[in-house]
């Protein structure tokens, strides 16, 4: 089983929603999924019961956390959803260790039974997200066009807790930085602005997606991906004309993540240090 943790320390930047969309995905291409959400607003749990699409564990993501062997509801599709108790680990700082290895070990055992496990975290740097950290394989980072996205991928490589360079060298040397997922984007000039800051930046952490210098995979802002995640819908199955065209714009994306996640070792492990990168173009209208 391969664990994706999709993390960012902003929250409304459209995390859950990709959380949503590739669950849907690697359903539609065949794989066992298990979804977790420990995040307790549950934007990555509602969407997903909505759709009533699986099966949803007897016992509440904090469970995975707090004991030692939760059991599961059997099934290809099982989500373990939030509850208002995740918010409250951080303030056990004695237990923290006990929570990393119950998560740890529940993902061990489930590693026969699923092909893919996601989990969705909160945008706090606490317990919840360094828990999930040392156990996964992945981490995608979904972050918007705008200053506060980008001064957010600092705290995302070098945060003291939950950054990625700490984690990866202290606590999970396996964990694979896929790398940040452009998302809301539009063609308006303050974006085109911020993405070429971005690039110049962080271009080593960007995901390639396409044969062009510049094309890095990306969610346009669209209506029908709210729409989806609001009704429980899966967004390439609705009838809109509009949802069908959002997934045409969204498709290559989650195909290339979804290969990067399954890749038994990435060919290329991607660079997590900020170089001043080659001009590239800005995002296209």
């Amino acid at each position: 089983m391969k664990t994706l943790v999709l993390a960012n320390q902003k929250g409304g930047v459209g995390k859950s929603a990709v959380a949503t969309l590739l669950a849907h995905y690697f359903r539609k291409l065949g794989h066992r999924v298990l979804a977790i959400d420990l995040d307790h607003q549950g934007n990555f749990s509602d969407p997903l019961r909505k759709s009533q699409r699986v099966a949803v564990a007897e016992v509440p993501a904090s469970a995975l956390l707090t004991q030692a062997s939760p059991l599961i509801t059997g099934g290809d599709f099982v989500l373990v959803a939030a509850n208002q108790a995740l918010s409250g680990l951080e303030r056990q700082p004695t237990l923290h260790n006990d929570f990393a290895n119950h998560l740890r070990a529940f993902l061990k055992a489930m590693d026969s039974r699923f092909d893919v496990c996601l989990i969705d975290t909160n945008p706090n740097p606490d317990i919840r997200m360094i828990a999930a950290l040392v156990s996964a394989d992945c981490v995608l980072s979904p972050i918007q066009l705008n200053q506060e996205a980008l001064d957010g991928v600092h705290a995302l490589l070098n945060h003291p807790r939950v950054g990625v360079r700490k984690i990866k060298a202290m606590l999970n040397q396996k964990l694979h930085l896929i790398g940040l997922l452009l998302v809301m984007v539009e063609a308006t000039p303050f974006q085109r602005e911020n993405f070429s800051q971005l690039v110049q930046k962080f271009n080593p952490i960007l995901i390639p997606c396409g044969p062009k210098p510049g094309q890095y995979a990306s969610m346009p802002r669209r209506s029908a991906v709210a729409e989806a995640q609001a009704e429980g819908l899966v967004l390439w199955e609705m009838k809109k004309t509009a949802a069908r065209d959002a997934w045409r714009e969204i498709e290559l994306a989650m195909a290339v993540i979804a290969a990067a996640v399954l890749a038994e070792s990435p060919s290329q492990t991607t660079p997590i240090t900020p170089i001043n990168g080659a001009d590239h173009d800005p995002v296209a209208g």
